[in-house]
């Protein structure tokens, strides 16, 4: 038996309580989870088109379809970046009350 090799799933999500699914498996292949980890970001930037709300990637094993099981409210989404001290901040203007 050979070595596993895992594939990136690109999962959409749409709102509410309706599981994600499967609309992709992205290019290339990945000797371990770790590999296949670690490609996730760069990888789902060129998914970011998508019509849904929250696309995401799961790593697998190669030739087996991700969970459908995965709900929106599952997804560990990543924190906003902090400015850095002493940024400037940015404001944006609410043209709605004439700022």
């Amino acid at each position: 038996m050979g070595p596993a090799v895992f594939v990136l799933a690109i999962l959409g999500c749409g709102e509410a309580d309706s599981a994600c699914r499967q609309v992709a498996v992205a290019d290339g292949l990945y000797r371990s989870v770790q590999a296949c980890t670690d490609a996730t970001a760069t990888v789902l930037e060129k998914y970011q088109d998508l019509a849904f709300p929250v696309v995401v990637a799961q790593c697998q094993p190669a030739g087996t379809k991700a969970s459908v099981e995965l709900r929106p409210d599952e997804i560990d989404l990543p924190e906003p970046e902090k400015p850095a001290r002493g940024a400037p901040r940015v404001r944006f203007a609410d043209r709605r009350a004439g700022v």
